[in-house]
């Protein structure tokens, strides 16, 4: 019976993902949120100081320790790809990477850094309790409807760019569920990029699927780092870090796959 249900949810996740992807509706977050959250307001303290600071740091090192070991476990994963970071030394960047799965922070992590990598996340990741304040001491960096919030957050991010700090974004908009192909990115993170003027670093993870759906031979792939052309108007700017953002995402799931990108139609 137990493996009647998990196979029947496995086969229930692909559906609505053809679903989705045959309307085109890349962004439809189609997961049930199930806890407890609250959005951030103007006191939220996005940068952590005091003993809030000794906390992330110990949560950093902890992830460090033994998240590549969950991961390898877990999913036998592996970095691609590590000399493209070169490009990007000692500055910022904005990452953009497939949202895949509920442990994809670590694999950003993996590539990148520990100690280097921020997450923003959409304000439902908020949540009460442990596991909301482990996040926030991570490295979690929460949107929120709230103006002042909002300002905050942009200011953090600011600063965190300024300092040579990797802030990642869910371009997607949504997490599917151990879906392989790359889904079109929203502006968003291009917009901080041009705003605070440094590169996108696009990530994309490849894998193989077991026929229960389970991830296996993970590859967290890092691709050449996108800067925007210094000619070009701003608009044009963010179409074309986009669309070589998106570019590098589809060269890397043809070339990792064998075949070429089609969505159903």
């Amino acid at each position: 019976m137990g493996r009647t249900k998990k196979r029947t949810k496995y086969e229930q996740r692909e559906k609505i993902q053809a679903i989705l992807e045959r309307r085109r509706r890349f962004d439809y977050d189609y997961i049930p949120y199930i806890g407890h959250w609250t959005a951030p307001d103007g006191n939220y303290q996005y940068r952590l100081r005091g003993k809030d600071r000794f906390w992330e740091l110990f949560w950093r090192t902890v992830m460090f320790l033994f998240g590549w070991i969950l991961i390898g476990v877990c999913f036998g994963a592996r970095v691609k790809g590590r000399k493209n970071l070169r490009a990007i030394k000692g500055m910022g960047a904005v990452c953009v990477c497939n949202h895949i799965n509920y442990l994809d922070t670590l694999f950003v992590r993996q590539a990148v850094g520990h100690y280097r990598s921020y997450h923003t996340m959409g304000p439902k990741n908020n949540k009460k309790g442990f596991g909301g304040w482990v996040m926030r001491h991570g490295g979690m960096l929460t949107f929120s409807p709230d103006r002042a919030a909002a300002r905050n957050l942009n200011a953090e991010i600011e600063r965190l760019l300024k300092k040579g700090k990797i802030v990642n974004f869910y371009a997607e908009q949504a997490m599917w569920g151990n879906y392989q192909k790359p889904r079109p990115m929203k502006d968003g993170a291009f917009h901080y990029a041009l705003k605070h003027d440094v590169p996108v670093l696009p990530i994309f993870c490849t894998f193989k699927k077991t026929k229960k759906g389970h991830i296996r031979r993970l590859r967290i792939n890092i691709l050449p780092a996108v800067f925007a052309r210094k000619e070009l108007s701003r608009r044009e700017k963010l179409t074309q870090m986009k669309a070589a953002a998106e570019r590098e995402w589809r060269e890397c799931y043809e070339s990792a796959y064998g075949v070429p990108l089609e969505y159903l139609g």
